[in-house]
């Protein structure tokens, strides 16, 4: 019985994300059609350029956990610091991975300037 709640509690958020995202698709291509017979510019529905920012920020933020995670352990096993060294050093270190992809952002956006 519990084996058929927890298969329950894992499919059914899925297949109601799956089918959410298809109708949200579908409202939009509908809104989208009926824009165009009104006769608005089709250009305004152009994708936008992709900001690569987000991946980056993502990656040195895990980056500076990651190294949060093995500096806490070295204080956990050498100074006997448990919660403590771990938060706060996943706080340090993310917030050196963010504030290292802004500066790689603001290099970039002064290049293309």
């Amino acid at each position: 019985m519990q084996e058929v709640v927890v298969a329950l509690a894992v499919t059914v958020p899925i297949i109601g994300l799956f089918v959410m995202l298809v109708y949200l698709r579908r409202i939009e291509n509908s809104e989208r059609l009926a824009m165009i017979d009104k006769g608005v510019d089709p250009t305004l529905f152009a994708r936008k350029q992709r900001n690569t920012s987000f991946p980056l920020r993502v990656s040195l933020l895990c980056i500076g956990v990651g190294l949060g995670f093995l500096f806490g352990y070295f204080l956990d096993l050498h100074y006997n610091m448990q919660e403590t060294g771990y938060f706060s050093m996943l706080f340090i270190f993310g917030g050196l991975g963010l504030g290292g992809a802004y500066l790689v952002e603001e290099k970039k956006n002064k290049e293309i300037r």
